[in-house]
């Protein structure tokens, strides 16, 4: 068992490891880029990577308190839904009735690596491989969709 600490260094030494990582690799627009904390540029819209001691997740994340805009931006992503699939290559849940960890109302489109823990450094690689790839296309599809959200800022 971790301490309270412990989880935070932990953490916090796994996404240094993984940003300085992902500092080799320019955004699909040729710009540097925080991959760990990806700024979209639509407010209460975010790109988000997770890890505890039982899986990983990645996900689009979008919280606005308006369940009418929340709404909106679900049906601007189901428009580029083939767009996003072919470039992830991958097929990804929807949840367009999730809440967070503290209950508040979001939309999510996610995929998640389970039975790997950010709390064993062996398998950090294998967390990286699963991150990676993902975070590199959403920012791929980003730079062709993001332009539709403008609306939202």
């Amino acid at each position: 068992m971790y301490s309270r600490e412990e989880v935070k260094q932990l953490k916090q030494l796994f996404w240094t490891k993984f940003g300085q990582f992902m500092s080799l690799h320019a955004s699909a627009d040729g710009e540097k880029v925080n991959w760990v904390n990806y700024k979209t540029g639509i407010k209460q819209l975010y790109f988000k990577m997770d890890a505890d001691k039982k899986a990983a997740k990645i996900a689009i994340t979008w919280s606005h308190t308006d369940a009418g805009i929340r709404a909106l931006m679900a049906e601007q992503f189901l428009q580029y839904k083939n767009l996003l699939h072919d470039i992830l290559g991958e097929e990804w849940e929807w949840d367009m009735e999730g809440c967070d960890e503290y209950g508040k109302p979001i939309c999510q489109i996610y995929s998640t690596l389970e039975g790997h823990s950010i709390f064993k450094e062996t398998e950090w690689g294998e967390l990286i491989t699963f991150f990676k790839p993902r975070i590199i296309a959403l920012d791929e599809f980003w730079s062709s969709a993001k332009y539709a959200f403008d609306i939202f800022k």
